[in-house]
């Protein structure tokens, strides 16, 4: 578990005056055995605020990023010329640029502002050098209620100021080549068999639009590129007129300077803030979150920081009202895990009309004998137990004890009326179950799971504190036959065989599910046995259902929720429950009737995947398919349960085994907790009414998972109930049942307030852009299911433009209506509304397999934010200058470049990747002393881009590649597939499908061409 151990509280009630009774003892964030202290516990980090007083901030004060970015011009009438670009001097909101009949001009101005200063509510931050140290425990009050140091900050007038001045062109603007890259007779073939997309690469779906005259010119002067565009050879791209344009797209928002300033002015400490959360960094921002009430924005984010008073406020934008929820997500070591609380028999404090849990935000009343409840209102009886005497300023005077009443995030031990029966848990288990046909040796599979599987257990999850892992571990392989075996004696496992597939059951209850430790030389004897037994197979055919209905019941008959494994590699055309047929059909796919091959051809699926999740058995699959699988009807069975999914089409164990050992180490090791039910609670006025994600749910309020790990979010839309009071803020708390991996059943609170406004420019201003791309990212995954291509790629620019229009309208009423102005905070709104449309998990046509498309489409619903971050905008950064000597461990790692081939230079490398597949692109006129150093290849035309990996060379250059490759895959759900490209050969097309912001083909968009279209949007709603 990162970020340290957490505490364990609780045991008899702390009264004023005598020390908390600690189990274990405050323990020291930083390594080693827990400390005991005779004071409070001492937590490494920062120290949390406690409710009462003004958070205290560190790091330098919240940047603002409010103020709308503008861009002016409508569609400008074309006589006979381009566009022509002006850099003015700023235009002021009481000066717009007038309209003569010119070109459009660029004008730079500052940000407007139509509202007043927004209230600080805490005083300017103190920097700390070195990493931040915490310290958790009660701050000491002297005297009085803690007062405010400095107040709200107040803003002088006008407009609020840039940090460093409008950013300056170090280089001229890129000469285009031509115009994008187009589809030339059909799919690139892949080494080894037909193109395989296993990373998702986008599709740009989509007529161009009809530019009457130009796109919208932009108010803010470009952004600042490090070293300015490479200058590439070649005319300006075709407009779709077949009239040439020359906007320069520096003059576009663009994300890598949006990530590169919110790093340079957010990274470092973020407090979380009370009573109010605090607008986080950008998920590609690097921080170290200080809980002070409001939980770690890496459990929590919402779309909005400031909640529209009613509905009415935002029905018109279709501003998204949403949370996404990790409720497991792995923290940096520097940030508080969510300490365990055990009360004992008393068990979790609630309310006792709604059941919301004991958080900072309820307030203790009558002596501290009852507490009101911040969700309901309703006043509760404290028990004996948990009573305790209130100070001067009405808080508890045991509050320095108490985690769930200062902290964002903690976690109750459950009792047993949380428990299954009244029964508490016993440990989980893991089932390894392995294909054994002709497919899975040929391959070879079998010998390299077996020759590594013993190093992949000495991963096994455990609870912190405990010496070794507690997980059981169970095997089994199959083909058209199930083989159990029993690990129980001593190196000497013996197999027992189970032919009756429409009856599957476990042939022997004791030795299937063993400790590993104890079970170790048996097992290495097995492993070995099955290289032997089935090395001169020839069976083909396989099945799948009976195998997983196997492992159900294994879990079911020892009483035990845990995890099936299975690596399979063949449809199951076994004639057996869960049999499938091929029903390949490639061309439906981006039409109206891809839903008939993208759902399921049948229903066994979903229903033992509600069987599985009815007994706590979570399912993993690993496929390696040579043909097609049928990805969309094995899904519910994963999707349903929290599983996930892997998919290694044509695996060779030479490419492919380094990465699908690192995708199952991480699965087998990465944090995880079973048997689960999540409730997200709000207060009065709105409620949970949308869910996205991995999961079932029997009701509308309780998602059930067979597990959940520390890679998968829940998406969760709040809609309104009335209008809410702008005085009272709105509570969301998210309360996860589990057992954990040391068979102890636990819940883990999570908890976020926000204000509430009546003010639009508030609005705006605190909105979170990661949150809510994800949110439309994953609706319309939805939407596509139910809907056609077309309805989806509609529906969501509708809401693009809604959003934009509603901003213009209610926050920049009196700028001219040919400016596209766009707020600060969504700037980049449009670019990632675009890489949505295109993405292949939504968009891919033909060119894609139906497996690759349904498997792309079940990873959707539960990414997390930084992951559906990096899937719809890839990450690019130039890798020929970077070095590492050897005895550096550090790299620095490079700024990156836009997502375009305009930025690209023939004489240069770049590394691409956006969370699923990497690309490697070369120039053809790269040195050939970086090729000698980095792929040991004398020049461009030596250079083999059939390889899939980076030899390991001693210089500087091989290291500082291999350490950024490494570096860009840390910490992946998925080990990403690398891939090597040389510039106009093999796989390059296919590659720019991955450069977002060009247009690929005919009939997609190009970001600028986007623009315009949601510009036009915009201008038709308003008028």
């Amino acid at each position: 578990m990162n970020g340290g151990p957490p505490q364990l509280y609780g045991g008899s009630p702390q009264m004023p005056g005598g020390p908390p009774q600690m189990y274990g003892g405050p323990p020291q964030m930083t390594g080693g055995p827990p400390q005991m202290y005779g004071g409070p516990p001492q937590m490494n980090g920062v120290q949390p605020q406690m409710p009462g007083g003004p958070p205290q901030m560190y790091g330098g004060p919240p940047q603002m990023r409010g103020g709308p970015t503008q861009m002016t011009g409508g569609p400008p009438q074309m006589t006979g010329g381009p566009p022509q670009m002006n850099v003015g001097p700023p235009q002021m909101r009481d000066g717009p640029p007038q309209m003569t009949g010119g070109p459009p001009q660029m004008n730079v101005g500052p940000p407007q502002m139509h509202s007043g200063p927004p209230q600080m509510h805490s005083g300017p931050p103190q920097m700390h050098s070195g990493p931040p140290q915490m310290n958790v425990g009660p701050p000491q009050m002297h005297g009085g209620p803690p007062q405010m140091t400095g107040g709200p900050s107040q803003m002088t007038s006008g407009p609020p100021q840039m940090t460093g001045g409008p950013p300056q062109m170090t280089g001229g603007p890129p000469q285009m080549t031509g115009g994008p890259p187009q589809m030339t007779g059909g799919p690139p073939q892949m080494h080894g068999g037909p193109p395989q997309m296993t990373g998702g690469p986008p599709q740009m779906i989509g007529g161009p639009p009809q530019m009457p005259g130009g796109p919208p010119q932009m108010i803010g002067g470009p952004p600042q590129m490090p070293g300015g565009p490479p200058q590439m050879n070649g005319g300006p791209p075709q407009m779709p007129g077949g009239q040439k344009q020359r906007l320069d797209p520096n003059m576009m928002p663009s994300v890598v300077q949006v990530i590169e300033d919110d790093r340079s002015s957010r990274s470092g400490l973020f407090p979380t803030g009370y009573p109010h959360a605090e607008l986080p960094p950008l998920v590609s921002t690097e921080f170290i979150a200080q809980d002070q009430g409001n939980c770690n924005p890496k459990f929590i984010r919402s779309t909005v920081y400031a909640i529209p008073q009613s509905n009415d406020m935002i029905k018109n934008s279709c501003l998204p009202i949403s949370l996404s929820i990790t409720a497991m997500a792995a923290l940096d070591k520097s940030e508080l895990t969510p300490p365990v609380i055990d009360l004992g028999e008393l068990g979790p404090v609630r309310c006792q009309r709604c059941k919301a849990y004991m958080c900072p935000f309820m307030e203790f009343v009558d002596g501290g004998r009852k507490f009101r409840c911040s969700f309901c209102r309703a006043s509760t009886p404290v028990e004996e137990g948990y009573f305790a005497h209130l100070d001067h300023t009405g808080r508890r005077t045991d509050i320095a004890h108490r985690p769930e009443l200062f902290l964002g995030s903690y976690e109750f031990v459950a009792t047993k009326q949380y428990c299954k029966n009244g029964v508490k848990p016993k440990e989980p288990a893991f089932i390894f179950m392995l294909d054994v046909s002709y497919n899975a040796i040929r391959n070879g599979l079998v010998e390299l799971f077996c020759r590594n599987f013993i190093d992949i257990l000495r991963n096994l999850p455990k609870d912190y504190g405990m010496d070794k892992s507690t997980v059981k571990i169970g095997l089994a392989t199959y083909d058209n036959v199930i083989h159990f075996y029993n690990l129980s004696q001593h190196g000497k496992p013996e197999m027992l065989v189970v032919n009756d597939i429409a009856d599957m059951f476990v042939p022997f209850a004791e030795g299937f599910l063993v400790d590993f430790e104890q079970a170790e030389l048996s097992l290495s004897s097995c492993l070995a046995q099955i290289v032997n037994n089935f090395s001169d197979t020839r069976i083909t055919e396989t099945m799948l259902g009976p195998v997983i209905q196997a492992g159900l019941d294994a879990l079911k008959n020892l009483d035990r929720a845990g995890k099936l494994f299975i690596f399979h590699t063949s449809l199951p055309t076994l004639e057996a429950p869960g049999q499938l047929k091929n029903r390949e059909d490639r061309k439906l796919l981006g039409s109206d009737k891809e839903k008939t091959v993208l759902s399921p051809a049948t229903e066994f699926y979903g229903k033992l995947g509600e069987e599985c999740v009815k007994y706590g058995c979570a399912v993993d699959l690993f496929l390696f398919p040579n043909s097609f699988i049928d990805v969309a009807s094995l899904v519910p069975v994963s999707h349903l349960t929290g599983g996930s999914i892997y998919k290694y089409q044509y695996f060779d164990c030479a490419r492919d085994g380094v990465r699908f050992l690192s995708d199952l180490k991480h699965d087998v090791s990465r944090e995880i907790v079973f048997d689960v039910m999540m409730r997200v609670r709000t207060s009065t006025g709105v409620r949970p009414t949308g869910f996205y994600g991995s999961f079932y749910m029997q009701n509308t309020t309780d998602i059930e998972m067979s597990a959940i790990d520390s890679d998968k979010s829940v998406q969760v839309e709040i809609k309104y109930d009335d209008k809410l009071e702008e005085k009272e803020p709105v509570i969301f708390q998210a309360a996860v049942l589990f057992t954990s991996c040391g068979g102890q059943r636990r819940l883990r609170i999570h908890n976020l307030s926000l204000p509430v406004t009546t003010d639009h420019n508030q609005i705006y201003r605190l909105t979170d852009e990661d949150a809510i791309v994800t949110h439309l990212f994953k609706a319309a995954e939805r939407t596509i299911r139910e809907k056609s291509p077309k309805d989806m790629r509609e529906e969501i620019v509708s809401i693009c433009a809604h959003v934009l229009s509603t901003y213009r309208e209610k926050c920049s009423e009196t700028a001219p209506l040919g400016q596209l102005i766009l707020p600060e905070c969504l700037k980049l709104l449009p670019v990632h509304v675009n890489c949505i449309t295109k993405n292949d998990s939504l968009n891919g046509g033909s060119e894609l397999t139906v497996d690759d498309r349904a498997w792309m489409m079940s990873l959707v619903p539960s990414m997390t934010v930084q992951e559906v971050s990096t899937f719809l905008y890839p990450r690019v950064y130039p890798i020929t200058g970077l070095s590492l000597d050897a005895n550096d461990s550090s790299l620095q790692i490079p700024t990156q470049v836009r997502a375009s081939i305009e930025y690209f230079s023939s004489e240069e490398a770049y590394l691409i990747e956006n969370a699923m597949v990497a690309f490697i692109w070369i120039g053809q006129n790269i040195s050939a002393e970086w090729l000698q150093n980095v792929f040991n290849a004398n020049s461009f035309a030596h250079l083999d881009a059939e390889k899939h990996d980076l030899p390991e060379r001693d210089n500087a250059s091989s290291r500082a590649v291999r350490q950024l490759f490494a570096i860009v895959n840390e910490g992946r759900p998925r080990n990403l597939k690398l891939f090597i490209i040389k510039q106009q050969e093999g796989l390059e097309s296919w590659m720019k499908k991955f450069l977002v912001e060009d247009r690929y083909a005919a009939n997609s968009m190009s970001y600028i061409e986007f623009l315009c279209q949601v510009h036009r949007e915009i201008r038709s709603l308003l008028s």
